[in-house]
């Protein structure tokens, strides 16, 4: 029988990302969250039609959301994290840290807490996860299709989404060396007909 792992149904399903968190790891609040994590778009640094991934379809909203990336941001400070920086540019010392666990602007008619805190709580520490968004098409070049499968190693794109293609990931971008590139983890599930989740054990 097939792990069948459904996003649900309703308006929250098309408009959020979602993470399920299936054996975790440890959840960190520690540390500010950048400006941006509040208000940048997604995608944040491709933006070119062909190349936007079609598991944000329906998702307008901004600031990092649930599933994206956590990167270390020595451009706003110590301390501070987010998404990739704004605007569009690689800088030097942006790290993935582990997955956020929510939209950073919530969701109507709920608390936001993230707004009031100014924290964006993510997860680390290795772990088993499944999440709704991840790069679908290739970032960097012309769009193609990606293609995953159980044992992909996976990375962090240059939008701050997952992706099994080393040279869309942030870090790349920065040094072009596969040394200096960070594996956020390793498909356990790849998304299909019949799994609407990509199931990960984290590797940060």
């Amino acid at each position: 029988m097939p792990l069948v792992l459904g996003q649900g149904s309703g308006d929250f399903a098309e408009t959020s990302s979602r993470v399920q968190l299936f054996h975790l790891g440890y959840r960190n609040s520690l540390g500010i969250a950048t400006a941006d994590a509040f208000t940048a778009a997604n995608p944040s640094q491709v933006t070119t039609l062909a190349n936007v991934s079609t598991t944000l379809a329906g998702i307008t909203k901004v600031g990092v959301l649930g599933a994206t990336i956590a990167f270390t941001r020595p451009d706003a400070g110590n301390g501070f994290h987010g998404g990739p920086s704004q605007p569009a540019g690689y800088v030097v010392g942006q790290r993935p840290m582990g997955l956020f666990l929510n939209d950073a602007i919530g969701n109507p008619f709920e608390n936001t807490p993230g707004v009031a805190s100014g924290r964006a709580p993510y997860f680390a520490g290795q772990g088993a996860v499944g999440v709704s968004i991840w790069e679908t098409q290739i970032q960097i070049g012309a769009s193609t299709a990606l293609v995953y499968a159980p044992g992909d190693l996976l990375y962090a794109s240059v939008n701050g989404m997952l992706t099994n293609r080393h040279q869309d990931s942030y870090e790349w971008q920065v040094s072009a060396d596969l040394d200096n590139v960070t594996i956020m983890g390793v498909l356990k599930v790849a998304p299909d007909a019949n799994n609407s989740l990509m199931v990960l054990d984290l590797r940060v």
